[in-house]
């Protein structure tokens, strides 16, 4: 991406990466390039809960001085992150998009956090998001409801709950950002704003430091520009933490090596004719030609049939959140009084009838489908579906009662993996999104297919038609 035309706020991070590695861009006019831009749209775009501004650019200049001395810390040092406001950093307020919580002061630094800046990452602030995460469209009533940037004139939903990030790195006010994913919170927004987000395997990120929702489902990861940001970011985000006891059994897994290896010879599955129902057909267009470009890479692309309807496993997955999720926050719910999201709080307390015993059989039934999944899907590397069943929404228009996580979902409810990635626009210049559905533990597999389809398509490329002006920086 070095066209004349395309400003620096757009470029992937790795190419960032490069330039201030070789000295060609300075960290500090690449943040200040960003705290401009945030300055200038956020007022609307209601992006981020918090900038940390002079401390950015502090340790911006210090970046600088350590490459120019030759003591860089890594490829990524000076590099601006934004983070979701679920993500502790001690010291600093994290509110989980909640305004009961506006000064709750983090008492630890998440370990994704403390990763990020080992890696000389600059954490330029913390970013929207739905009230405890608790919600795909991305509204919040209580702080505000991010404006997608897609459409300028309306307000379209951004998709939740990670929505600050994903409206930062869409609108060019981030070059990449982390959201969490409890049942398509980082792939809901990713595919509404264009962008590509990862969703990983329980136990792959450690949620030390991280606001939970449900534990047994919540998953941090990257929402970036393409999938090779996707896979650099994961890269320094995931692997063992004592933290958090479940990471402890997976070795770290670098997806670099496998990343450019293409898709000839995998056989990768089409989600069945029956779950075409109610999608937006733009949205199927897109999916189709998705397809059909894959197989022209040397894929072979394969039926299943599958056990249940998406619909019912995403049932499952909304008793399971109910019920964790209430266990948690069922006192601040259960009082009229306190000022949390109308939205919200039913959704909340969907756990508060529910037994011990209704608890309990729900996890067996998501272990019963597990297995049946997994035998409907012997054979196959990856299932592909449409991210979400439309483009964005005018905000006006939602149903709350509802979710847009119809095709997300699953992913969680199976301990699987998932990359969504851009393929396409619907008839009003909204971007369309394709979901590459791998194996617990199989995110290299999923990048590296999302790669090669980005190898030979362009959508990733695409920004917002009102944030493409020039900069007066030059990366190149």
């Amino acid at each position: 991406m070095t066209s004349a035309d395309r400003s620096v706020a757009y470029q992937p991070a790795v190419h960032l990466s490069q330039a201030v590695s070789s000295g060609k861009l300075r960290s500090a006019q690449l943040i200040e390039l960003y705290l401009e831009r945030i300055a200038r749209h956020d007022a609307k775009l209601h992006a981020f809960v918090d900038v940390y501004a002079d401390d950015a650019r502090k340790a911006a200049a210090a970046a600088d001085e350590a490459i120019e001395a030759g003591h860089a810390v890594g490829p990524l040092h000076g590099l601006p992150i934004a983070l979701k406001d679920l993500v502790d950093i001690e010291g600093r307020i994290t509110s989980g998009g909640c305004k009961l919580w506006a000064d709750r002061i983090s008492p630890v630094t998440a370990t994704l956090a403390k990763r990020l800046i080992g890696a000389g990452m600059i954490v330029i602030g913390k970013t929207h998001t739905v009230e405890f995460a608790m919600g795909g469209w991305g509204t919040n009533q209580q702080l505000g409801t991010p404006w997608n940037p897609w459409d300028m004139r309306q307000h379209r939903a951004p998709g939740g709950s990670s929505a600050g990030s994903g409206v930062a790195v869409a609108a060019g006010l981030a070059p990449w950002a982390i959201g969490t994913d409890t049942g398509g919170s980082v792939r809901v927004p990713s595919g509404w704003c264009g962008l590509t987000g990862l969703k990983t395997t329980i136990g792959r990120v450690s949620v030390h430091g991280v606001l939970p929702l449900c534990p047994t489902l919540d998953t941090p990861g990257p929402m970036c520009r393409n999938a090779e940001d996707a896979a650099v970011l994961y890269n320094v985000i995931h692997g063992p933490d004592p933290g958090d006891p479940r990471t402890l059994g997976h070795a770290a897994d670098d997806p670099m090596p496998t990343l450019a290896a293409g898709v000839a010879g995998l056989r990768l599955a089409r989600m069945p004719e029956t779950e075409r129902e109610g999608v937006q057909s733009d949205v199927l267009d897109a999916y189709d030609a998705s397809l059909e470009a894959l197989s022209s890479l040397g894929a072979r692309i394969v039926d299943v049939s599958l056990p249940l309807r998406f619909s019912e496993m995403a049932g499952v997955v909304g008793r399971i959140i109910g019920a964790e999720g209430y266990a948690l926050l069922g006192e601040l719910v259960d009082n009229p009084d306190l000022p949390l999201d109308d939205d919200v709080r039913p959704r909340i307390q969907i756990g508060r009838d529910m037994s011990a015993r209704d608890y309990l059989r729900a996890l067996q039934e998501r272990d019963r489908i597990k297995a049946a999944f997994g035998r409907a899907l012997e054979g196959a590397d990856a299932l592909l579906t449409p991210t979400a069943a439309t483009t964005a929404p005018i905000v006006e228009s939602i149903d709350q009662t509802t979710t847009p996580a119809f095709f997300t979902r699953i992913v969680n409810l199976l301990e699987y993996c998932a990359l969504a990635l851009p393929n396409g626009m619907d008839s009003s210049g909204l971007p369309t999104s394709l979901q590459i559905i791998c194996r617990g533990y199989e995110e290299s597999l999923a990048l590296r297919i999302g790669h090669a389809y980005q190898q030979a398509t362009a959508w990733h490329e695409q920004t917002p038609p009102d944030f493409t002006q020039g900069s007066r920086y030059d990366a190149d």
